[in-house]
């Protein structure tokens, strides 16, 4: 008789929840870790069906409930750290010097964006977490403005224990339903796209109406 993760994936093998099975028959919870890991490095693969497909194998046998929220826990704080590493690697300088060659974007963005992100940076990286996009993109000027390592791995450990222990639980509780909770989180996750979409739009008309070139400050 094929696992129930099997039976899982036969109604999408081509798709996002084929692949995730896949490595989840694999390697087991570090297969969960590795998906989520690579989740917050590509935002486009959805958490929402991750998360809960980890539940509803956990629900069934195959894999260990603690083992799932630990290892999608690891995958999230990986995924985070290498995002992290990137925005140190790239850093404030070369960020302002690109900001001032593109179309519309002023410096005093950026250093706008740095003051906020001095003000609320720890909320920002807790609660970030638990946004769809933003929970990857967050971790980026968190490297480039050098935010205490311990600090980001502390908020960021945080965060996704909440966010991964909430969807997992769903899908151990709902069994072979556990896709419900990709239904519902993926309403969310249109509503959080197209106010972003919106913000973009916002801020192009804004530049458009108020050209001018930025000016750093000392």
């Amino acid at each position: 008789m094929a696992s129930p993760v099997r039976l899982a994936a036969t109604e999408d093998p081509g798709g996002i929840t084929g692949w995730a099975t896949s490595l989840m028959e694999s390697l087991g919870a570090p297969g969960a870790g590795a998906a989520i890991a690579l989740e917050n490095l590509f935002p486009p693969l959805p958490s929402e069906v991750i998360l809960p497909l980890a539940g509803f194998t956990a629900s069934q046998g195959d894999m260990n409930l603690i083992a799932a929220l630990v290892w999608t826990t690891i995958g999230s704080v990986v995924g985070a750290w290498a995002l992290y590493g990137i925005g140190a690697l790239f850093g404030r300088e070369r960020l302002i010097a690109v900001a001032a060659k593109l179309p519309l974007v002023k410096v005093e963005d950026i250093e706008k964006t740095e003051r906020w992100f001095a003000k609320h940076g720890t909320k920002a990286i807790f609660f970030g977490r638990m946004i769809p996009i933003f929970r990857s993109l967050i971790s980026i000027p968190a490297g480039v403005e050098r935010m205490p390592l311990g600090t980001f791995l502390l908020l960021t450990t945080l965060g996704s224990a909440i966010w991964n222990t909430i969807f997992v639980l769903a899908g151990y509780r709902l069994g072979e339903d556990w896709e419900q909770v990709s239904d519902i989180v993926g309403t969310y996750s249109t509503g959080v796209v197209a106010v972003v979409a919106l913000g973009v739009v916002g801020f192009v008309v804004y530049r458009i109406m108020r050209p001018g070139e930025g000016k750093r400050r000392a």
